[in-house]
């Protein structure tokens, strides 16, 4: 199994367009690396990828991985399509831009797929480019060379499909599992609570890549003067997360999804020595991981 971070931070990215925060200010000028929004490529066979969420970032995260060049054709591709963790709009408007690309896949929940026919409509855009086969994560799947199963997360749903009636669980979480190698990843890029039965998750597993969006609860109003919305935006802090991921120190346990606030984007904070102490990662875009 070989992943590839392609980006690593919320919403927005690193730095956000919109934002003059002091970490922002740091990476434009260059003493910080820029980071764009959370998106990981995933292959157990090397030669079909797919992506794990597709960001509004997608051409230039693709452009900058070899793994993913086209060819041998013209207009080959490696990649077969996308899963889905969430309706959130940093992880679906991506798949605007590869609405050329012919076969594609995209697997996804239930209220998900609704959302974004729905909701959104973003199904009824893209099949009228390339029609795209959509299924519903219900069950066990396979991509790649891999087996994987969606991990039920939270109920939390985009600001767009508030006056949904349809219940279930918006959010997933992906376990990926190479039946060659025998490795394990789990891919939790928004965590709202520690859910019951995650314990046994994160233990079955070689390498976590966990939601790192805050430092701190407080974090927000703290950086830009304004906390308005962050308790509302379904992400455990890293201060609630690190104790439970203390717990399985032999996990390599991987944080992502990073806001633009976060401390740990500063590798010379003391929030990030303290996640190095931890044996815990933040790790930059293009980290590959193999298993």
């Amino acid at each position: 199994m070989k992943a590839v971070l392609l980006g690593t931070t919320a919403g927005g990215g690193f730095p956000q367009w919109n934002c003059a925060c002091p970490l922002c200010v740091r990476a434009r000028s260059g003493a910080l690396p820029s980071r764009s929004q959370d998106c990981l490529a995933i292959s157990g066979n090397g030669t079909d990828w797919w992506l794990v969420n597709a960001s509004p970032d997608i051409r230039t995260q693709i452009v900058s991985c070899s793994l993913l060049d086209p060819g041998p054709g013209a207009r080959d591709t490696p990649l077969r399509g996308a899963l889905f963790t969430d309706a959130e709009l940093d992880h679906t408007l991506g798949l605007l831009t590869l609405r050329g690309g012919a076969g594609l896949t995209v697997w996804a929940p239930g209220t998900v797929l609704h959302a974004l026919k729905d909701q959104f409509d973003l199904r009824t855009v893209i099949d009228g480019y390339a029609p795209v086969e959509w299924r519903q994560v219900d069950q066990p799947f396979e991509v790649g060379g891999l087996q994987v199963s969606a991990i039920p997360i939270s109920g939390k749903r985009p600001k767009y499909a508030r006056s949904s009636t349809v219940d279930g669980h918006w959010v997933v979480a992906y376990r990926f599992f190479d039946p060659v190698s025998r490795g394990v990843l789990v891919y939790a890029p928004c965590l709202a609570s520690w859910p019951d039965g995650f314990d046994e998750v994160v233990a079955g597993a070689d390498c976590l890549l966990l939601d790192g969006t805050f430092y701190a609860a407080s974090e927000m109003g703290s950086a830009t003067g304004s906390s308005s919305g962050q308790a509302a935006m379904g992400h455990l802090p890293i201060t609630a997360s690190l104790p439970e991921l203390r717990r399985f120190p032999g996990v390599r346990r991987i944080y992502t999804h990073l806001n633009n606030t976060n401390p740990v984007l500063d590798p010379s904070s003391p929030e990030s020595a303290e996640l190095r102490g931890a044996g815990v990662e933040v790790p930059l875009d293009g980290t590959v991981i193999e298993l």
